[in-house]
């Protein structure tokens, strides 16, 4: 029994020392697998954060990429234009241009974007007038934009100097709704100016756009003016444009009118003007500028189509004036003018008007006033920063349908006249 009892407990000897053994490999072989597994997944935490690496630097090379091909494409259209400005030259030649014994009068830029079609005809239109005095007002186009049309379009005149306006910059407007494109026009208005004045040095420019038709005497015009422009510190601007200035209301070809509404459309401007505008140059809106310079413009108050000009009889009479009191000199004149005008009041005003003979003046009380009186006779019934558009000391002159002026008094005219009440 007592030798049974010590082989039973050799044999669980035996068997704990097995089951031990085997717990031991066990715990070893199941340390190992944790550390392979481990391993592992470190391994596959650094693929995974050297495959996202990856990517990452995939979307950089790809942006990149993007920026190269915009870097590119913008290369490309500034070589356009420079091969483009050397064919111009190569063409016509620095020397021929500039090559005369006077400075020029003014530079004549035709502001252009996208319609090769109306700027053909606006080049049509001035170079059909522009053989005898091209030293005298050397012609550009202006493009912003890339417009290929318009570019060929503007290469193929070779009496004219082709400019491109390139412009990357984003634009952000000031107020939510406003159009982009009052941004694009400002920016290019002032780059074109820059180059003709600064980078050119023009005395001063005529400004057109690319859908404008010029009379046969826009260059004596022009050239009449400048002298006025640059002696005569109370005009700003010299301007070929009368909103109301269909057949009906005009008579006189040679009258010319000062106003205080910026008329545009076909104007001339100084480099002394311009000295002190582009710095205040805004974003966009920037004939809104010229509203608030109590200056005045000379506009022609008799044409036909786009324009209608001075010629022979403004340079043989208003030249040899002594500039320096022209303002006084006018003032009192257009006082006299508007005085001796029979006052008529009332309804029927178009009736009352036909039934008189000779000039005839119409008091106005407000704006609303106003329009319902410049839709009776069927002129411009706009307003601008409080001034109706060609009026000057508020007055709006026109002719309707005979030879008499009408003029259009506002509240307080004849006081800024000098004019005692009647």
């Amino acid at each position: 029994m007592a030798r049974w009892t010590s082989g039973f407990r050799f044999l669980l000897l035996l068997v704990a020392i097995a089951f031990i053994y085997t717990q031991v490999r066990l715990f070893k072989a199941q340390s190992e697998y944790a550390d392979r597994v481990a391993v592992a997944v470190e391994g596959e935490n650094h693929c995974t954060g050297q495959m996202r690496l990856l990517i990452d630097e995939i979307s950089m090379q790809r942006e990149r990429v993007v920026i190269l091909e915009e870097k590119l494409r913008r290369q490309e259209e500034e070589c356009e234009q420079l091969r483009t400005h050397v064919q111009n030259l190569e063409r016509k030649g620095v020397k021929n241009l500039f090559q005369q014994v006077k400075a020029p009068v003014a530079a004549v830029v035709i502001m252009a974007c996208n319609r090769a079609d109306y700027l053909e005809r606006t080049i049509d239109s001035i170079l059909k007038y522009h053989g005898s005095v091209a030293s005298k007002f050397p012609v550009f186009v202006s493009q912003d934009g890339s417009n290929s049309d318009v570019r060929t379009k503007a290469m193929s005149y070779s009496q004219l100097t082709y400019m491109q306006h390139l412009d990357y910059e984003p634009v952000v407007t000031e107020r939510p709704g406003e159009l982009i494109a009052y941004y694009k026009i400002a920016r290019h208005y002032k780059w074109a100016l820059d180059q003709l004045f600064y980078s050119h040095n023009f005395n001063r420019v005529i400004i057109l756009e690319d859908d404008m038709e010029i009379s046969p005497d826009f260059f004596d015009y022009f050239e009449a003016g400048a002298d006025l422009l640059d002696k005569d510190k109370s005009i700003m601007a010299i301007s070929s444009w009368n909103d109301n200035g269909q057949k009906q209301f005009v008579h006189d070809p040679y009258a010319l009118y000062r106003s205080d509404f910026f008329p545009g459309l076909g104007w001339m401007l100084s480099k002394p003007t311009w000295d002190e505008l582009s710095p205040k140059w805004p974003k966009a809106y920037p004939f809104n500028l010229f509203f608030l310079f109590h200056f005045f413009f000379l506009i022609s108050k008799d044409f036909l189509f786009f324009f209608d000009y001075l010629g022979q009889f403004f340079n043989q009479y208003l030249r040899p004036i002594k500039l320096n009191d022209v303002a006084d000199k006018f003032v009192k004149h257009f006082a006299n003018v508007v005085k001796d005008a029979k006052p008529i009041y009332g309804l029927d005003l178009v009736l009352k008007t036909n039934n008189v003979n000779g000039d005839v003046r119409i008091q106005y009380r407000d704006q609303t006033d106003f329009e319902d009186i410049a839709r009776q006779f069927g002129i411009f019934e706009e307003w601008k920063d409080g001034i109706p558009r060609t009026a000057y000391k508020g007055v709006v002159v026109f002719r309707y349908k005979t030879i008499k002026r009408i003029f259009l008094v506002g509240p307080h005219s004849m006081e800024h006249l000098g004019i005692q009440n009647d």
